[in-house]
């Protein structure tokens, strides 16, 4: 069961969705969760792949 996309997004909206690399990033967060948060933090605010994370509710949690 997903969650509404509007409910919960710590910038009141979920910048990433729309974007063409949302299929590689959904991918990354089921395959390789760790690894895709440890690169993110070298190059953008962990913020947008927070919300992700919320919304596409893994089974892995990308704990901070």
């Amino acid at each position: 069961m997903t969650r509404p996309i509007q409910i919960c997004a710590s910038h009141g909206q979920y910048a990433l969705i729309g974007q063409p690399e949302i299929l590689v990033i959904l991918e990354r967060m089921e395959a390789a969760p760790f690894l895709l948060r440890g690169r993110w933090k070298e190059e953008l605010e962990t913020v947008f792949l927070d919300d992700l994370a919320f919304v596409w509710g893994p089974r892995i949690r990308l704990s901070r």
